[in-house]
């Protein structure tokens, strides 16, 4: 028994606003990295300060993503959002003002982290999937993730002129105000697992009984393990990247115009990875991101530091960007469904950040050791490789599921 027929076209509304909502969470904490110089300089912190709010906030993100997935799929996806807007911007308003390093962890960590959790991609590409039918579902997630991309391209250069403009406190506190349309945005986004077809035997799965299962599938670990790396080497580059551009000698300006590639070409790359994973075994082109990363981070390392060089990576990372995003949340989908995708796509997204935490704090902390970033970069090469071998073995078929007996 079905809750709901399946749609047999795309519900418009809700992907439009759902898009909005990806464009507008993803921009303001993929612009952190251009606040680093100007807030140490203003308080006289090291960039180990600065990367550990950062590493909390990729951390608040990825704890956050499963509970708020839960939540969103017992409850609805409108009041998981709206308390997105509210907490993104309550954490960017206290960050323009902190004045400690506790308060900048409460503020750009703590809260900014939980804003960006629960309007997260995970919370909005649950939506989707509970709306779209499987034979289209990579598409919308590929749309979803270019949404997200564009907000990444946007806000750079914004960014940029923003704190060249009105300084990096009022910056903060501008794009605070911005995040309180999300729950406006967000109210198509209303329903909850509850409006989406599903089997019979999800149906009477619990969440205990969902994770027991996912953590007992060899593949969804393997999927849950590789992602880890996506979130390390994105997260170093996002936070790091335009000091790094200024440590070996290039004007800060070109550190900008590669983030800003980034997001283009991740654009190009979402939609590509949305369509090729519809089409395509996930597992192998997930495996050859991975790669792929990993040679133009070589590729960038050994050759002589130019802003060519800087414009070519940043065009080379930005295909392989969030392309990892559309086919990971499509094999949760295939291997379990949507009853619970919220939960268990945000458990592999946990992962991720786990990797993001690990990459900033990193990348922060071996700089203040070491004077370079060169350990961190070499690390993610290293990553990048065992990303793809731990993606190769993976099952791509929904698990064997018997039916389960109500819960008592």
């Amino acid at each position: 028994m079905t809750a709901h027929p399946s749609r047999a076209t795309l519900p418009l509304m809700i992907i439009i606003c759902g898009c909005l909502i990806a464009f507008l969470t993803f921009g303001p904490r993929s612009a952190m990295g251009f606040f680093q110089l100007p807030m140490l300089e203003a308080r006289g912190w090291d960039r180990t300060t600065f990367g550990l709010a950062m590493a909390i906030q990729n951390l608040a993100w990825g704890l956050g993503q499963p509970f708020f997935g839960a939540i969103a799929d017992r409850f609805g996806t409108w009041r998981v959002l709206a308390f997105s807007g509210i907490t993104y911007a309550a954490g960017l308003v206290l960050m323009a003002h902190a004045d400690s390093p506790a308060l900048l962890h409460i503020s750009g960590g703590v809260l900014v982290g939980l804003g960006v959790a629960s309007g997260s991609f995970g919370i909005v590409l649950a939506a989707f999937a509970r709306n779209v039918p499987a034979n289209r579902r990579s598409v919308v997630f590929g749309i979803g993730t270019a949404a997200g991309s564009a907000g990444m391209m946007a806000f750079s250069p914004i960014t940029v002129a923003m704190i060249a403009a009105l300084g990096w406190q009022d910056t903060l506190v501008w794009l605070g105000v911005a995040m309180l349309v999300v729950p406006l945005l967000a109210i198509p986004l209303a329903g909850n697992a509850s409006s989406a077809a599903h089997t019979a035997s999800e149906m009477e799965q619990t969440i205990a009984q969902a994770l027991r299962e996912a953590f007992g599938h060899t593949s969804y670990v393997l999927l849950t393990a590789g992602f880890f790396v996506c979130g390390f080497q994105v997260a170093f580059i996002t936070a790091h990247f335009p000091a790094y551009v200024s440590d070996i000698g290039i004007d800060a300006k070109w550190a900008g115009m590669a983030l800003m590639l980034i997001g283009l070409f991740n654009i190009f790359g979402s939609l590509g990875a949305g369509a090729i994973s519809q089409r395509y075994p996930n597992r192998i082109f997930l495996a050859l991101i991975y790669l792929g990363r990993s040679v133009v981070i070589t590729i960038f390392l050994l050759v002589p530091p130019t802003p060519a060089s800087v414009v070519l990576f940043a065009g080379a990372m930005g295909l392989l960007w969030l392309s990892t995003v559309p086919p990971t949340n499509a094999l949760v989908a295939i291997m379990f469904g949507t009853r619970y995708l919220g939960m268990l796509g945000g458990v592999v997204f946990l992962s991720h950040q786990i990797g993001s935490f690990l990459g900033v704090w990193l990348g922060g902390y071996l700089y203040d050791l070491y004077g370079s970033f060169d350990t961190v970069w070499w690390l993610g090469v290293a990553l990048g490789v065992f990303a793809a071998i731990v993606h190769w073995p993976i099952v791509e078929l929904p698990v064997t599921r018997r039916t389960m007996a109500p819960a008592q």
